[in-house]
């Protein structure tokens, strides 16, 4: 008679735990579906165009250079429900991963869902340090009419995917190219194969 009372009391215990665990399983499902469902793919980055108005050695400053270069980037963003925020990006070219151009602030932006956008900036002015080696390796690959450059983006963004936000990730893309460039010819430039970026968040 007493086990009879003592199993009745642990009845409503029994429950309750039940009930706790089947309402963290059916969370935990529509956490991991959600998730599956809203995660986001990474901005796909392409560079389409690229021009060279400068590249100089002149200045009081021995193994430094002045440039002026302009490159259309194409970013896409594949997530057909997640729009994507922009933020603190700046952009620089190097060649032997030696910085040849200052870092270029570039203004916030904000991307649509399932769309492509281009930007267009123009990097350089004012000199930049650099060593001897990388000064005669751009004044040789000038001579040759191929030069390797690579153009660097930072910054960071943010996913929204219908009411979700995502926190902040760090982004760092760098977009490896041939340009066919030869000294003393200034302007558009023929890119070398279809340079496609990497992109790490």
């Amino acid at each position: 008679m007493s086990d009879n009372k003592k199993g009745r009391r642990a009845s409503p215990g029994r429950l309750l735990v039940t009930s706790l665990l089947l309402f963290l399983l059916l969370a935990g499902i529509t956490a991991l579906v959600l998730y599956l469902v809203y995660r986001p793919s990474k901005p796909r980055l392409t560079v389409s165009a690229a021009a060279i108005y400068d590249i100089s050695n002149a200045s009081s400053q021995a193994n430094a250079i002045s440039t002026s270069m302009q490159f259309t980037l194409v970013i896409r963003n594949p997530n057909d429900r997640a729009s994507v925020f922009y933020d603190r990006l700046s952009a620089y070219v190097s060649y032997r991963n030696q910085p040849i151009t200052p870092p270029a602030a570039l203004p916030p932006m904000f991307q649509e869902k399932d769309s492509t956008v281009a930007i267009s900036p123009v990097l350089g002015g004012g000199f930049v340090p650099i060593s001897g080696d990388v000064a005669a390796g751009l004044a040789t690959d000038q001579a040759y009419g191929v030069v390797g450059l690579k153009l660097v983006l930072l910054g960071r963004l943010r996913y929204k995917s219908g009411p979700f936000r995502s926190n902040w990730y760090g982004m760092y893309v760098r977009c490896d190219m041939l340009t066919g460039f030869r000294k003393g010819v200034t302007g558009p430039v023929p890119l070398l194969g279809e340079p496609e970026c990497k992109v790490d968040t």
